[in-house]
């Protein structure tokens, strides 16, 4: 169940001065062809020629910056969808992530920021595979010509992309594929619709009608793939038909070290749909997956305490994750 794939996280700031110049530790970079524009962000103490390895992170869903600022009922705001401390990076990696068609990197307004047609109309598996893939191959030719590791980290719709993207570019060394499906998203929601019949959410009768209603809802997106001005769930209809392929069926083509990080609190990916991939990879005699569960963690790596909180763990498993980089 994919509508929020990043938790994008909103906090009041009481004093927000320099807005998005405090972000100057990342340079910006373009590549222009056939009348389209990636605009990729590197964080690289040094300059990223000085570098030996690459990191790219690949976000999950949404129309949002990768930093925004905006001004509501007199209060200033600042959003982000970017989960990583720059600090945590190692000094030897380029720390690369990529902008989404049509949403710049960081937004400073009085207003909250709204995506424009361009999202949404290049919106789908295949353009952010292609942009993932374009950016890695230009710093390659351009920038760190021989690097020792390219690891590439996939989050939430972000794994479905790095999945792909594994199977597209021979560059990569490394894969993290955390909190995603195994199977289609559009699996998701029955198996969610399920849990609240055990859970006794929903009677059985209930769940009927619901499951009806989606299997509705996918004839329609299905005898309409291309429509963009049709939503569910925040999300075009395009977007939707786009990212409805097996993740399976790509990591299975993967030959390279793979990490599949999961919290087994997510609620917006089921654990169930994850759990195909260690059987598939069993299945058919593939060893290079490392399959890690953290028992009380959601989909952004976070832990609910007691009091109502959130413990963020995402540096944790981070830290561990490029342990297990260091090892394969």
């Amino acid at each position: 169940m994919k509508f929020w794939l990043f938790s994008y996280l909103l906090v009041f700031a009481i004093s927000v001065n320099s807005q998005c110049n405090q972000f100057k530790m990342y340079e910006h970079f373009k590549i222009i062809e056939h009348n389209d524009t990636i605009n990729y962000h590197a964080f690289t103490p040094g300059g990223l020629i000085s570098k030996q390895n690459l990191l790219v992170f690949i976000h999950g869903s949404g129309a949002r910056p990768f930093f925004e600022f905006f001004t509501e009922k007199g209060k200033k705001y600042r959003g982000s969808s970017m989960p990583f401390k720059v600090e945590s990076i190692p000094n030897d990696y380029a720390f690369v992530i990529i902008s989404k068609k049509g949403i710049p990197f960081c937004s400073d307004s009085e207003e909250e920021f709204k995506a424009s047609d361009a999202y949404h109309v290049n919106l789908s598996l295949q353009y952010r595979v292609l942009q993932v893939d374009k950016v890695i191959n230009d710093i390659v030719k351009n920038y760190i010509p021989k690097p020792k590791k390219i690891v590439v980290i996939g989050h939430s719709e972000g794994s479905d992309v790095v999945a792909k993207l594994g199977t597209l570019n021979s560059k990569i060394t490394h894969i993290g594929f955390w909190s995603g499906s195994g199977n289609s998203q559009l699996y998701d929601f029955p198996l969610f619709i399920r849990k609240d019949v055990l859970q006794g959410k929903l009677t059985e009768e209930e769940g009927l009608v619901q499951m009806d209603s989606l299997f509705t809802q996918y004839k329609a997106m299905m005898n309409d793939k291309d429509a963009v001005d049709k939503k569910w769930y925040g999300h075009a209809y395009k977007r939707w038909v786009n990212f409805s392929e097996p993740p399976i069926k790509n990591l299975l083509q993967i030959n390279i070290p793979l990490y599949v990080a999961m919290g087994a609190k997510d609620t917006s990916v089921p654990i169930e749909s994850t759990y195909l991939i260690p059987v598939e990879f069993i299945r058919n005699g593939k060893e290079n997956l490392t399959f890690k569960v953290y028992p009380n963690l959601d989909h952004s790596f976070n832990e609910q305490l007691v009091d109502g909180k959130k413990k963020r763990h995402w540096n944790n498993v981070f830290v561990e994750f490029m342990n297990w980089v260091n090892k394969n």
